[in-house]
Order: structure tokens, then sequence, then C-alpha cells
């Protein structure tokens, strides 16, 4: 997959009080970039915990489930865009179907 916006990954994890988040989000990103994701089923297969959302958003839970990452996937294109990435108290702030 080619992932948009990686820096946004980069300058979440450079913040002091989120350093802890820098390798599992290293290791997603990786993950991510060798994967084949066709469909929602595909992510599910290796992520079980991710939430499948509306308008092609999942979240990924990161760190044992102490962030959320939200992406938006164009399946056909292979393309991922991360949307948002932050604690579980700033992810219930986000509406992260249209996020």
């Amino acid at each position: 997959m080619h992932i948009i916006t990686r820096k946004t990954l980069a300058a979440f994890w450079s913040q002091s009080q989120y350093q802890d988040a820098e390798q599992p989000l290293k290791t997603w990103l990786a993950e991510a970039r060798h994967a084949q994701w066709r469909s929602p089923d595909d992510i599910k297969q290796k992520f079980r915990s991710a939430s499948i959302l509306h308008n092609n958003r999942v979240v990924f839970n990161i760190a044992g489930n102490k962030y959320r990452l939200v992406v938006k996937i164009h399946y056909n294109r292979g393309v991922v865009y991360i949307r948002f990435t932050g604690t579980h108290a700033q992810y219930d702030k986000i509406d992260a179907e249209t996020i």
C-alpha cells in the first residue's frame, strides 16, 4: 500500500508525551506498506482489533490500545491516507467517519 502523510505519524511520535508510540507506529507502517489490502476483510485478517467504519475509514489500535490511528483507504488504488493519530480521549472528540 502507498501511505500518504507518513510525516503525520512522525510528528505525533516526536512529541515528548507520545514517544512510546514511535515503535508501534513504525511497526504498523512497515506492515501497511507491504500489505495488499483489497477489502476490509484483508485488514481484519491481519489486524483483528481494527474497526471498519463507513466512508472507507479504518481505526487501528496502537501500542496496546493506548492510541488510535484512523486511516482512509482507497482499496482500488492501493492508497492509505493517515487521517488522525491520537489518544483515546482525543479520538472521542472526533468523528472518525468524516475526518
